[in-house]
């Protein structure tokens, strides 16, 4: 069994300070947030770092931009799918639960959606064609998903199920203190690290317009069904279908069939078009 390292959640502490006789708390610095910082960091070093390739839809001038409009649409997305996916029932008893973020609960589905929504406004205000900018952009996403599961690991939420296998730990927050599977890291290996080799190689080379962005749904879509398995689901939800699959795993198969249908249309409009050019050059 391994030991959980104990890592403080609280990655600065600015503590008390009195000013002209009055004293007031300045508020801690989660590592949690910092994760979010730093996967907005590597998005914007990667993005610039793409920007400078040939045949990319942005300048590196629009990648800030870019990166702002996709962090709102994150943090927006990811609470308002949290609530009407996981916890509609305390929202309809009280709506305002919405708005008290510093109470929990983010969701991935939702925050795609939002960072969807928000490209779509984008590419509109820059005028470049939405698949485009999805391509540009998903390559960037897996190492912020990597950096927010180590965010979700350090702050002992959404850990996995029991296990007797020698990689389980116990978390000290676990009121069952149970031996569980640390799947906030396995996530962070699979749907960050892994993710991203995978997806940044295919976007390396020319490919079909929606095909990055396809790939992207396909392989998370892959990787979160079959790590659900080790991960606990959500003690007011537990399993939705069967009494075997999670509310992951049915939010999750949509984006695998989702992400092979665009694949399956993105190849075939290709060799649509490369086969009406050959035609054209015939007919000269």
């Amino acid at each position: 069994m391994l030991t959980y390292p104990e890592i403080d959640p609280v990655a600065i502490s600015l503590g008390t300070h009195t000013v002209f006789g009055k004293t007031f708390s300045l508020p801690d610095v989660h590592w949690y947030g910092l994760m979010y910082l730093f996967g907005f960091a590597a998005a914007w070093g990667l993005g610039m770092y793409r920007a400078g390739k040939p045949h990319t839809p942005l300048q590196r001038g629009q990648v800030e931009d870019m990166i702002f409009y996709g962090a709102v649409g994150l943090v927006v997305g990811a609470r308002i799918g949290y609530v009407f996916f996981y916890n509609f029932g305390a929202f309809l008893e009280d709506p305002i639960w919405l708005f008290r973020v510093w109470e929990g609960g983010m969701s991935f589905h939702g925050g795609a959606l939002g960072v969807l929504a928000a490209m779509l406004l984008y590419a509109r205000k820059i005028q470049v064609n939405f698949l485009d900018l999805m391509d540009f952009l998903v390559p960037l996403a897996p190492l912020g998903l990597c950096f927010g599961r180590l965010g979700n690991f350090i702050g002992q939420e959404l850990w996995g199920r029991e296990t007797t296998a020698d990689i389980g730990m116990v978390f000290p927050k676990d009121p069952e203190q149970l031996v569980r599977h640390a799947s906030q890291l396995y996530q962070a290996a699979l749907e960050g690290a892994v993710l991203f080799v995978i997806v940044f190689w295919f976007s390396r080379k020319p490919r079909p317009r929606a095909a990055v962005g396809a790939l992207f749904l396909i392989m998370y879509g892959v990787f979160r069904f079959f790590i659900e398995f080790y991960r606990e689901p959500d003690a007011h939800i537990g399993f939705d279908l069967f009494g075997f699959f999670s509310r992951g795993q049915l939010l999750t198969f949509p984006m695998i069939v989702m992400g092979a249908l665009i694949m399956f249309w993105a190849y075939r409009r290709e060799a649509r078009a490369g086969a009406a050019g050959k035609v054209n050059v015939k007919s000269k």
